[in-house]
This record gives structure tokens, C-alpha cells and sequence, in this order.
């Protein structure tokens, strides 16, 4: 179990992560063809988040999917490559509907504040994700912090795409420093997941949203110049 969930954050040399790959899938709209794979995914999913990773085996997921082992199996060599697929469809999943959640607001500081509750909601109310995070945070957590900042890199990469977005089309100022703006927005984001809060109710949109407007929505703002700056 530690392997696995070491491995949905951590990278190293050439090979991404489970992040930065469903990142770029949700970017590129890769697509799975094929329908026993997606299945099986499904299948595994459904299991692993009713029962849990470790008291699950490759033949629950057989047996749930309606197909056999041996096939499960030809798509999915081990139960580590399975998890780690159904772990990245669901980060993939994330990002796409991170992406349909902005389009519903008007102005860049209702795209962040929508992006911030969107992103806590998603990833804590999902059954395998969020039940992770809730029932083996001992694991998750390390695992999240523990890679070099890898996982905050690749998702502040999606936040800054997102904020370069709105300074093309003058929505935010040119001065703006996206990428330390981004980084910070993903690191609070990232601390309400892996640390409890006893202040605010993570399960109130509207206590999040209103968080996010007075904290978040002023980082879009640049410090004005001082006269003795170059």
C-alpha cells in the first residue's frame, strides 16, 4: 500500500507522475479507446472505493467488471499499475471539471474563487480520493509532500496556464507574478487537503468561497511600484 500511494505524487528523472500525467491528459483530451480497459477501470473504482485498496483484489475487480481475471490481468499487469491508472483517471477527472467549473464565472477573481472551492470539493468528496486523504492520511500525506515538490509544480503549472490565460486577455494586470501567485493559491489549497482545519468547514461552499475572496482574490492585484524601483 505504501508503494502505491508513494507513487501517485512521486517522480523522478525522466518519469512523471501520476499528477503531471493526468495533467497533460486533461490538456491534450487524451481519451481511453478502449472499452473493456475503461470497464475494468470502472470496475475497479467502484471496488476500491466500497472497499478499500488493500482488502481489494485483482479478482473483485474481475468479478465487479464482469469480465476475467486473465483479461483484467492482459491490461493491467499488477494491482500497483491498476490503482495507479484508476488514481490518474480520477486527478484527470479533477482537472476537466476544474475546467468546466471556471467557464460558469464572469470575472478572473470569480474564476479563482470558483477554481478554489471547486478543487477542495472535488478532491475531498471523492470516494476514492478523499477517502484516502480522510482514512490513511498517514500515508497520503507524506506521499503528497515528499517528492521533491514535484506535485505542487505540476499543479500550479496548471494554475499559472489558467492565470497567463486571463492576462492575455487582460483580465488580470500585466505586472502580475503568475507563477508565485499560482504557487502560493496551490500550496493553501494543498494545506486545507493534507491538515484538518478547526476554523473553517471545508464542507461549506460558502464559507470557502468567501475565504478565497478576501485571501486569494488580492494576489491578482500587483503591489504598486515604489519610485525606487528599477
Amino acid at each position: 500500500m505504501d508503494s502505491v500511494l508513494s507513487s501517485l505524487m512521486a517522480s523522478s528523472g525522466e518519469h512523471e507522475s501520476l499528477i503531471e500525467r493526468a495533467y497533460t491528459d486533461a490538456v491534450e483530451q487524451v481519451d481511453e479507446m478502449d472499452a473493456t480497459r475503461a470497464r475494468v477501470l470502472d470496475a475497479a473504482y467502484e471496488q476500491f472505493s466500497r472497499m478499500g485498496i488493500q482488502r481489494s483484489t485483482m479478482e473483485d475487480v474481475a468479478r465487479r467488471a464482469g469480465v476475467s481475471r486473465i483479461t483484467v490481468y492482459r491490461r493491467f499487469v499488477t494491482k500497483d499499475a491498476l490503482v495507479e491508472h484508476v488514481v490518474r483517471r480520477e486527478f484527470r477527472r479533477y482537472f476537466d471539471q476544474f475546467l468546466i467549473d471556471i467557464q460558469q464565472a464572469e470575472t478572473a477573481a470569480d474564476r479563482v474563487v470558483l477554481g478554489f472551492v471547486s478543487s477542495l470539493r472535488a478532491i475531498r468528496r471523492n470516494p476514492l480520493i478523499g477517502g484516502l486523504i480522510a482514512t490513511e492520511p498517514d500515508l497520503v500525506v507524506p506521499s503528497m509532500i515528499s517528492d521533491g515538490g514535484r506535485t505542487v509544480a505540476t499543479v500550479r503549472e496548471f494554475v499559472a496556464g489558467q492565470l497567463r490565460r486571463e492576462q492575455r486577455a487582460g483580465t488580470v494586470a500585466d505586472g502580475l507574478d503568475i507563477d508565485h501567485v499560482a504557487e502560493m493559491m496551490v500550496r493553501i489549497s494543498a494545506s486545507f487537503l493534507a491538515i484538518p482545519s478547526r476554523l473553517v468547514d471545508l464542507d461549506d461552499d460558502e464559507q470557502l468561497a468567501a475565504l478565497a475572496r478576501r485571501f486569494l482574490v488580492p494576489m491578482l492585484d500587483p503591489p504598486p511600484r515604489r519610485l525606487d524601483d528599477p
